[in-house]
C-alpha cells in the first residue's frame, strides 16, 4: 500500500467533507459520526460530484440522482431509475456502478489514505 497524507487529522470534524486531489483523482475524505471514509468524489451514474450528498443509513446519496453507495464497501444500495424514454437514450450510462472507496486511517496527527495509481 501507498499510504498519501491528504489533510491534518483535526482539519476534520465530526460531518466535515474535504475533496483532495491525488494523482489525478478528487477524492472525498468525510468523517461521519467520527468515523473517516474516503471515497470517489464522482458518483458512478452520471459523474457529478458527491460532496453534497447526504448520508443515510451508512451509506452517501447523491444529490442529483439519488442514487446510493455504501461508505465502508461502495455497493450500490440504490441506483437511479429513470423513465422509460430517458432511460433508453442513457443506455450503459445507467448501469450500476459501485462506488470506488480507498482505505484511510490516522497516523502521526494526519490523515492518510491509500489510492492506487
Amino acid at each position: 500500500m501507498a499510504w498519501t497524507k491528504v489533510l491534518e487529522a483535526n482539519a476534520l470534524s465530526s460531518g466535515d467533507r474535504e475533496v483532495v486531489k491525488v494523482g489525478n483523482k478528487n477524492i472525498l475524505v468525510l468523517n461521519h459520526e467520527n468515523q473517516l471514509y474516503a471515497v470517489e468524489n464522482k458518483c458512478p451514474h452520471l459523474k457529478v460530484p458527491l460532496k453534497s450528498g447526504k448520508i443515510k443509513d451508512g451509506a452517501i446519496v447523491c444529490v442529483f440522482h439519488r442514487s446510493a453507495f455504501d461508505l465502508n464497501t461502495g455497493e450500490v444500495k440504490a441506483w437511479c431509475t429513470f423513465p422509460p424514454v430517458v432511460g433508453n437514450l442513457l443506455g450503459k450510462v445507467s448501469q450500476e456502478k459501485a462506488l470506488p472507496v480507498f482505505p484511510v486511517r490516522v497516523e502521526d496527527g494526519s490523515i492518510l489514505i491509500d489510492v492506487p495509481e
